[in-house]
């Protein structure tokens, strides 16, 4: 019987619910077989930690793949986080060419937040960033990146719709086929928060929000991605995918609100019973 198979690249945070240690185990409580490259092995992740360590595995990356290229490997699905450099952006691009096929390219192009740049990069790095999005079919920016990517000004919300929708045509313009903007709060429902998408292919939007809660917790945006990721890749349509990982997303949230034992993440495992039930509906 066959199965699908999801290729993951990005960093391992031994500590702290992020990157890959949070995508292996939720795609492949999705069903998925997962498989990984990992980017590079840090202690924690960088959020709120600090003198963590750091291994660089760049050298790694064309090894696997070449070896992979003599098993014959195949993917449903290729999806990227966090990449550390210009010259891991360049090996992503060899691995699209080299598994890409029939698979679901899709990028989270994980760079900054709150209109700020992450510590080690810079625009010339989201200028590269932004030619590897031109070469997926699914990219999964928030404001901070998007604005980066494009030139253009970040601006806080909440934002008029209108707006998101014209920076969206605007992503697909860099060659990408769907461009889902994500932490999307509109000025018309303040009180919601969620994600606008946009397919070129058919020129449509869609969108699905849900509640709007006060907090922030780190990691959410990669529990975001590999759902949606997931569930792109076990063939549920674009506006399933965003609901599913959504509601995955919040119910992660909800789970951890109060949890003074845990900010360095949302406590995930403990809903992967949810994820199965939202994949059932």
């Amino acid at each position: 019987m066959y199965q699908t198979r999801v290729l993951s690249v990005q960093d391992i945070s031994c500590f702290g619910k992020c990157s890959l240690t949070v995508a292996l185990p939720i795609i492949s409580a999705m069903g998925a077989e997962t498989c990984i490259i990992p980017t590079a092995i840090l202690s924690t992740h960088t959020g709120g930690f600090t003198g963590y360590t750091w291994r660089d595995l760049t050298e790694d990356i064309p090894k696997i793949a070449s070896h992979w290229k003599s098993l014959d490997l195949s993917f449903d699905a290729l999806c990227t986080g966090y990449l550390g450099s210009l010259e891991q952006i360049g090996m992503v691009k060899d691995l699209f060419d080299a598994f890409g096929g029939k698979a679901i390219k899709f990028i989270d192009p994980v760079m900054g937040d709150n209109g700020k740049l992450y510590p080690g990069f810079t625009p010339a790095f989201a200028a590269e960033m932004a030619k590897l999005c031109g070469t997926a079919d699914v990219i999964v920016p928030n404001m901070t990146e998007a604005s980066y990517m494009l030139g253009i000004d970040y601006q806080a919300g909440p934002y008029e719709e209108d707006d998101i929708k014209e920076i969206l045509v605007k992503l697909t313009a860099l060659g990408c086929h769907v461009a889902a903007m994500t932490g999307v709060v509109l000025t018309s429902a303040p009180q919601r928060q969620g994600v606008i998408a946009y397919d070129s292919r058919t020129d449509s939007f869609c969108s699905y929000f849900s509640e709007n809660l006060p907090v922030k917790f780190h990691g959410t945006g990669d529990i975001y991605a590999s759902t949606m990721c997931g569930a792109l890749a076990l063939g549920r349509g674009l506006e399933a995918s965003l609901k599913i990982a959504v509601d995955y997303t919040v119910a992660c949230i909800k789970q951890s609100m109060g949890d003074d034992e845990h900010p360095y993440g949302v406590r995930f495992e403990e809903c992967i019973p949810t994820l199965v039930e939202l994949l059932k509906a």
